[in-house]
């Protein structure tokens, strides 16, 4: 058995508020649209067993038109290659309640061999030699538990299990989103052939047979030195050699380039813009990439950074420029346009109350009290995106 391993393709995000000039559309939701169908292909033409896709298909569980005709029109690329889809949602698709309609019911209808799991309880598929245990993304973390105590592993299979979380070994890399539920490290069992995880958008390894395959787009410049792309695995394959048949997979994506810091003293504020352009161009930054420069140790005088229209051409060629400014009185960079897909609001909120002057219960109070009414209004909202 040989299978492809993504995730986390957040098909419907828009970002930047530059549009299209053909079709209107956000450019980079227009962008992930066109990369994900060409990551297909790519996948199509390697030939796999099987195409794992380990949740956050959509980025909404209300996906727009484009995002689901995007959908149908990957898997009927995947059904003429006779290739199976097994995918499960994870927390940004999947529904808030027992009783609202999931979007993956959407793709039942197509004729392709699709196996979706989506519906808060364990499921098990078989696909040619293998048995894939699916355990979607949960309405509780303890629901977890309750769907691996499920699992009855064959001897005469390959077990593979596909879940959407946290791993326990990397919970300090908390995304701060709807429904994010850490995975308490037991599930993440040697027995499996292989576990493949969904939810931290950098591709790497868990533990011996538990990988994430990341993100294949970078969503957020937090992301900038990340892993991108998908996984080959092998499971007939036990070579030592390369990480027990698992390999790395170069998928397309839109490019997020770091240019570097300017520190002050070493060019005139006014020449600023001349020197993010040479970087550039430098670099040969691809058209309508995404780029961060960050301009350290401005004075007070320049820290509202360098004059836009300077940049202007530079911002025409690429699809963002982030600059942040760390002036000389602050130790951490502060974006000058902030990302607010990157903002960890519950940490926020908790370094608000640690400056307070609160007494240990009264502050215990609040932050369990504040940290309810953020997480109902996360989910409210993400239950409500277009």
């Amino acid at each position: 058995m040989k299978l492809v391993h993504i995730a986390d393709t957040h098909l419907g995000l828009s970002q930047f508020n530059r549009l299209d000039p053909e079709s209107g559309m956000n450019l980079r939701e227009k962008q992930i649209y066109e990369n994900f169908l060409s990551a297909v292909e790519m996948i199509v033409a390697k030939r796999p067993d099987v195409l794992v896709h380990a949740g956050d298909l959509f980025d909404t569980v209300k996906p727009k038109t484009r995002a689901y005709t995007t959908v149908l029109e990957a898997l009927e690329r995947l059904h003429t290659a006779g290739i199976p889809l097994v995918v499960i949602a994870g927390n940004h698709s999947m529904v808030k309640t027992r009783y609202t309609t999931s979007p993956f019911e959407v793709l039942s209808y197509h004729p392709g061999e699709i196996y979706a799991a989506y519906s808060f309880r364990y499921e098990r598929m078989e696909v040619g030699d293998t048995i894939f245990h699916l355990i979607p993304n949960m309405l509780r973390p303890e629901d977890y538990r309750t769907a691996y105590d499920a699992i009855e592993l064959s001897g005469d299979y390959h077990n593979v299990l596909i879940t959407h979380g946290l791993a326990t070994q990397i919970r300090d890399k908390r995304l701060a989103t709807v429904a994010e539920h850490e995975l308490d490290s037991t599930i993440l069992s040697g027995e499996f052939d292989y576990i493949a995880l969904g939810h931290y958008h950098r591709q790497s390894r868990i533990t011996e047979n538990a990988w994430y395959a990341g993100s294949i787009e970078y969503l957020s410049y937090g992301e900038i030195s990340d892993t991108k792309g998908g996984l080959i695995v092998d499971l007939d394959h036990s070579s030592q050699d390369d990480h027990h048949g698992v390999a790395p997979l170069l998928l397309p994506r839109t490019p997020m380039v770091d240019l570097g810091t300017i520190t002050s003293g070493e060019i005139p504020a006014n020449d600023i813009p001349g020197e993010i352009e040479s970087r550039v161009k430098a670099r040969n930054v691809p058209h309508l990439s995404m780029a961060q420069v960050t301009l350290d140790g401005l004075s007070r005088e320049h820290a509202k950074g360098p004059d836009m229209k300077e940049l202007s051409a530079v911002r025409e060629w690429l699809l963002d420029l982030k600059i942040r400014l760390r002036s000389t009185e602050e130790s951490n960079a502060a974006p000058l346009q902030q990302d607010i897909r990157a903002i960890d609001y519950l940490g926020e909120f908790s370094s608000f109350l640690n400056v307070q002057a609160l007494g240990p219960g009264e502050k215990e109070y609040v932050a369990s009290c504040g940290q309810r009414v953020l997480r109902a209004v996360m989910d409210r909202h993400r239950e409500n995106a277009e």
